[in-house]
């Protein structure tokens, strides 16, 4: 399975670049055009990871950011000619993960991608994991049951794939927060629950009905 990478670049110019660098190193790209509903687009593409600059048309690359941490932890890397030290302690307090400025070094820039994307999705391995006759396959983030199959959002995947390592056993909310989101600063105790929701749905619409349950002030089990 491809990474995708979300660029968020006004610049034409640097946005094709960035957009052949990545290709031409097995990446997936995507890289709007129009900046009115990057918050919208990025939900719809799900990327891996996202290049995001600062100064864009509507909303800043720091603002974005700050919406972005409301509701995903994927990792950001601005990558910015905005080069000053309160502009790079800004990036860092609103969660991103990277700051780069332009003009990047290629190898640096790649290295760096790289190297979040294997911290982030320590996960995305060529393996199966089965629980009952539920599989969940991590390198197309998909699960399996008895000949039906639903695909999963990053955060799906990470949740399914802690609760089949844990099959059987209560997992806490508090540890499931702590696995799933490193910085708690940025995370919604109604986050997990919303997850775990749509994960619920989703197994459902397969057949899969009642496979995470709640266990009242203790956490989940599957």
């Amino acid at each position: 399975m491809k990474e995708k990478i979300l660029i968020i670049e006004d610049e034409p110019l640097i946005r094709n670049e960035l957009k052949t660098l990545l290709q031409s190193n097995g990446y997936e790209t995507a890289a709007p055009e129009d900046f009115s509903d990057v918050i919208d687009r990025i939900k719809a593409e799900q990327p891996h990871l996202i290049l995001l600059d600062i100064k864009l048309p509507g909303e800043s690359g720091f603002a974005l950011c700050s919406k972005i941490r409301t509701f995903s932890e994927l990792p950001i890397i601005f990558v910015t000619s905005c080069n000053t030290d309160m502009d790079e302690l800004n990036s860092i307090m609103l969660g991103g993960d990277a700051f780069i400025t332009k003009p990047y070094n290629t190898a640096i820039l790649l290295a760096k991608i790289a190297s979040l994307l294997k911290k982030a999705y320590p996960a995305q391995q060529r393996e199966q994991i089965v629980y009952g006759d539920a599989v969940l396959h991590l390198e197309s983030s998909s699960l399996d049951y008895h000949g039906q199959s639903v695909e999963l959002t990053k955060n799906e995947l990470k949740i399914l794939y802690y609760l089949f390592k844990n099959g059987g056993k209560i997992c806490s909310r508090a540890d499931m927060i702590e696995y799933l989101w490193d910085n708690q600063l940025y995370v919604d105790d109604n986050a997990l629950s919303v997850n775990i929701n749509r994960i619920r749905e989703k197994l459902s619409g397969i057949g899969l009905t009642d496979f995470i349950k709640t266990k009242h002030r203790q956490g989940y089990t599957i």
